[in-house]
């Protein structure tokens, strides 16, 4: 089996494992068993997403859906990704081969600007970077352009 068909089986598994894992979650807490969670069972059983209660109950049913809670969470890590300007995608679209690591070669290929930086940019030597060693060069970068990494 390729390392990409690899990855996409084990994404495939964790992906699965975390829906269930919301779905058992959303069980617990379905104490009426209705399918859906009032205010008061979020309350209880899900204390650390009653505050976004609004904001999940897109329909305005005053009850939660497991369709409601699977879009929120959805859209949440869309927006998270979003916020990292565009940083892991470009990294995911860099690594070819799905290893978490960049080489001098996908480098080389998907970001020609940072091939010359390489060197700079693997802080441990090891012919590769993470998502860590590039994180820090940008971060450095901005030190010494004045801003700080929220700018």
């Amino acid at each position: 089996m390729t390392s990409v068909r690899l990855f996409t089986v084990v994404a495939t598994l964790l992906a699965a494992s975390a829906a269930a894992a919301q779905d058992s979650r959303f069980a617990r807490a379905d104490t009426d068993r209705n399918g859906v969670l009032s205010r008061a069972e979020v309350d209880r059983g899900l204390p650390g997403i009653a505050p976004r209660f609004n904001e999940i109950d897109r329909n305005r049913d005053g009850n939660l859906s497991p369709d409601e809670l699977r879009a929120w969470s959805a859209n949440r890590k869309a927006a998270e990704r979003k916020s990292e300007g565009g940083f892991a995608e470009h990294f995911r679209r860099a690594d070819a081969n799905s290893d978490g690591a960049l080489t001098r070669a996908e480098v080389d290929k998907a970001l020609p600007r940072l091939g010359s930086k390489f060197d700079r940019i693997d802080a441990n030597g090891d012919g590769k970077l993470t998502q860590d060693e590039l994180r820090r060069y940008f971060d450095a970068k901005r030190t010494a352009r004045g801003k700080t990494s929220a700018s």
